[in-house]
């Protein structure tokens, strides 16, 4: 059987920053004006799994922290992300492989038809200041490998199986193109993304 993920293995110490040449790049609150942060939410998990529950977990905290969610809603854990984004009043964009709109149920507040098939992987990658990471097949591989290109960071869900579960310890390659925070829980995650700067500071 063929590996997915490339056995490199990066230290704690290496990813901590994002290092270009000799310049680190912050992911952070600055230098975005009135736009709010955005996160991608992709992956793959069935109804019934835990990482099911934690991707419906991971939309609810993103809304609450006032975050827009960006997904393409296709799979059933991002799809669940959505929903519970849009039940706590929170902003969900979705962006879809074909070029026409979807069921009036979609679970999104704006809808971006991009009509380039799994071209819109490279949109999805990009359209977000982080990528959470929850299980996954083939087509978010192919995402996660454009988000580390594109130097976005990644919060990948651990402790539930799954590709996500080795993207700690085997990043896409030995490069350090981008952070690499993993998270189990809601709480987890809302201390990566603080991390990351994209929490606005109470007060």
């Amino acid at each position: 059987m063929l590996r997915a993920i490339p056995a490199f293995r990066v230290s704690d110490s290496e990813r901590s920053s994002t290092t270009v040449g000799d310049s680190t790049e912050e992911t952070g609150m600055s230098n975005r004006g009135n736009r709010k942060p955005q996160v991608c939410v992709i992956g793959s998990e069935e109804p019934g799994s835990k990482a099911y529950e934690l991707a419906g977990e991971a939309g609810e905290t993103l809304a609450r922290l006032g975050m827009t969610v960006v997904s393409g809603c296709g799979s059933p854990a991002t799809r669940f992300a959505a929903e519970r984004a849009l039940a706590m009043g929170g902003l969900v964009v979705s962006i879809i492989p074909p070029d026409e709109m979807p069921e009036s149920d979609w679970p999104a507040t704006v809808v971006i038809p991009c009509g380039v098939g799994d071209a819109r992987n490279l949109l999805m990658a990009l359209a977000g200041d982080a990528c959470i990471v929850i299980g996954g097949r083939a087509g978010t591989i192919s995402e996660v490998c454009l988000a580390w290109l594109h130097k976005r960071p990644l919060l990948p869900l651990v402790g539930c199986g799954g590709w996500s579960e080795a993207l700690p310890e085997h990043p896409p390659d030995e490069r350090n193109l981008s952070r690499i925070l993993p998270w189990a829980s809601a709480k987890e995650l809302e201390e990566q993304l603080a991390e990351l700067g994209l929490v606005a500071p109470k007060g």
